[in-house]
């Protein structure tokens, strides 16, 4: 998934490091992911480390982690794939107020596919509420619709908006391609709270930290997602059929300092590592200064290519790549 702040690509730069400071084998070590996302930094320790304990406060990331991260064991799914891309599409709630056709007139889906995700994402819930799959079934199914509808979906990259026509990848017809998660001996942890709630009540090794870098709010931004996430009733709100979401103190200029500092203060690990780049809301010389005040700190560095949908004439950067910044701290 094209997802904003996907630290994919960072992947090694973020392990790498870890390995460097954290003595010992991680093997032995929890490691958290506190702003989870897609869940790409977590999917890449989960055979590494002893547990991985993932967290997102938007629902379908938690799909997305309940899948990618929870999900451990080989699962049976071919059958149940075919099943759900041989269904006929119904004319349900993405296709009434997301699709072409629909009656709000919202071009983010063809006709013909988001009568489609009606379809599958109806038939995936029957097939739990009738007990007929279990729940690591269940978040692989609609983790897999999630990732397939994403890329037929008629938008430049994020939600915030729809294109005027649909484009050519939009018209490709809906395919419900597997999610594939790693296999794993150890047990993992899921979870869909508050960053600095859920905090409180962990403890472990590893702390990563993803938040938000700037005042963009990924429940706008990926409005659709989680209500195909949570297929739930509500009434759209205006040209973009806006649902209610959760606001993030993390992209508030006024509030960030003071919560991350909360997180760190009642974080109960021992190495905690914060990915921010050079244009966040919060300046490095600022984050320092807060995470200085419990341990040691140190800081990695490495460029990076930008977002490509924050690539338009709107934007406050003008600059094709960043500096990302891995900010270290070892907890005294």
């Amino acid at each position: 998934m094209n997802y904003i702040g996907s630290k994919h690509k960072l992947s090694e730069f973020i392990k790498s490091n870890v390995a460097k400071v954290v003595p010992g084998d991680l093997k032995d070590r929890i490691f958290c992911d506190l702003f989870a996302g897609t869940g790409s930094v977590g999917r890449n320790f989960k055979s590494s480390v002893k547990t991985v304990i993932a967290n997102d406060v938007e629902f379908y990331s938690f799909v997305l982690l309940q899948n990618y991260i929870g999900n451990s064991k080989s699962l049976d799914f071919e059958p149940w794939l075919e099943k759900l891309n041989a269904l006929t599409g119904i004319k349900g709630f993405v296709f009434e107020n997301y699709s072409e056709g629909g009656k709000a007139g919202r071009l983010y889906f063809s006709e013909e596919n988001g009568m489609k995700t009606d379809a599958a994402r109806i038939q995936i819930e029957k097939w739990k509420d009738s007990a007929e799959i279990k729940e690591d079934l269940y978040y692989f199914l609609l983790a897999s619709l999630i990732e397939s509808a994403d890329k037929v979906a008629n938008t430049a990259s994020v939600y915030g908006a729809y294109l005027k026509k649909i484009k050519t990848s939009a018209s490709k017809k809906l395919n419900i391609s597997p999610a594939i998660f790693e296999i794993s001996e150890e047990e993992h942890q899921v979870y869909n709270r508050d960053a600095n709630e859920l905090v409180k009540e962990i403890e472990g090794d590893i702390l990563y930290l993803d938040p938000p870098y700037n005042a963009r709010q990924y429940g706008a931004n990926y409005h659709l997602l989680n209500t195909i996430a949570k297929y739930d009733t509500f009434v759209p709100r205006g040209k973009t059929g806006l649902r209610d979401y959760y606001r993030s103190d993390y992209c508030r200029t006024g509030e960030v300092k003071a919560s991350f500092e909360r997180l760190l203060k009642n974080a109960n690990f021992r190495y905690i590592f914060l990915s921010y780049n050079n244009e966040g809301i919060m300046p490095a010389a600022g984050i320092r200064q807060i995470m200085e005040r419990y341990g040691k700190y140190d800081l990695e560095t490495t460029n990076y290519q930008r977002f490509k949908a924050d690539n338009d004439k709107n934007r406050n950067h003008s600059a094709a790549a960043t500096t990302e910044y891995l900010h270290i701290l070892e907890k005294i």
